[in-house]
């Protein structure tokens, strides 16, 4: 099992004797953020075969009584005006930034302050990986929050999380913060 699959079953035997609960994770991120490489770690799958995602991939993960159906979904610019249509009952977003990528910033910055205005959205927490740390021209995460402004959104939980989906360092607390922040919340409601 990959870090980020041991990661996240780890989470969920934390749910043992819960009743059956669907987690809907909806995974975005600009083109080449690396999404599906973060999706492949965490079915444990291998990293090294990767091409563009065309439309979508989803994966249906089950442990302890707990489902959770993560939607990866393509980045590429004509695929983004879709991004709206999976929005609904998302209990999670999960955004992914290339942070070596700098060029692009003000362009993920802006997709994801208009995500985080959308109806859909109100209120749901966000995990916004810092991906690709292990190369030395990644930016700092504490860098990169800044850019994004993330001090500015009040009205829900954010956590932003340094890793690199390739070696799956950092996902797992990334993982540990969804469960203390999302899961545990689900259930005292």
């Amino acid at each position: 099992l990959s870090h980020f699959a041991q990661g996240f079953f780890s989470v969920l035997q934390k749910l043992k004797g819960t009743t059956e609960q669907e987690l809907r994770i909806v995974l975005l991120g600009l083109d080449n953020a690396g999404k599906t490489t973060l999706l492949k770690q965490l079915s444990s799958e291998d990293v090294n075969t990767i091409t563009p995602t065309q439309g979508f991939n989803i994966k249906s993960l089950t442990s302890h009584g707990m489902k959770l159906n993560v939607w990866d979904i393509g980045g590429q610019r004509k695929i983004r005006p879709f991004w709206k249509k999976y929005l609904e009952n998302t209990d999670l977003l999960i955004y992914v930034i290339d942070s070596t990528d700098k060029k692009r910033f003000e362009e993920t910055g802006l997709e994801l302050s208009e995500l985080i205005d959308e109806e859909n959205l109100k209120g749901v927490p966000v995990l916004i990986f810092a991906n690709k740390q292990d190369l030395a021209t990644a930016s700092p995460a504490s860098e990169i929050a800044e850019g994004l402004n993330l001090h500015t959104y009040r009205d829900r939980a954010w956590q932003i999380q340094a890793c690199s989906a390739v070696s799956g360092e950092g996902v797992q607390d990334g993982m540990n913060w969804i469960s203390n922040n999302i899961v545990n919340k689900k259930r005292d409601d």
